[in-house]
């Protein structure tokens, strides 16, 4: 077996772009990282971003977080 091989898929890295509320697939992926703890999320339960910033987060909890850092 190769890496061409279809049967052995690797999780790719997305890449997109934030909107107000929806997301722009700029590159086929199957999960995104966390801006904050570098977990990957999954596309299908990414809930929770930053449009000004352009970053990911895993919870409402570490969007809160990151939030509050940017306000002080």
């Amino acid at each position: 077996m190769n890496f061409l091989d279809p049967l052995i898929s690797q999780p790719r890295e997305a890449r997109l772009k934030y909107l107000d509320a929806d997301f722009h697939i700029l590159r086929e992926g199957d999960f995104v990282r966390c801006a904050v703890t570098g977990e990957p999320i999954q596309i299908d339960n990414l809930r929770y971003w930053n449009v000004e910033r352009q970053m990911p987060f895993r919870s409402a909890a570490i969007a809160f977080e990151e939030l509050v850092k940017t306000v002080r």
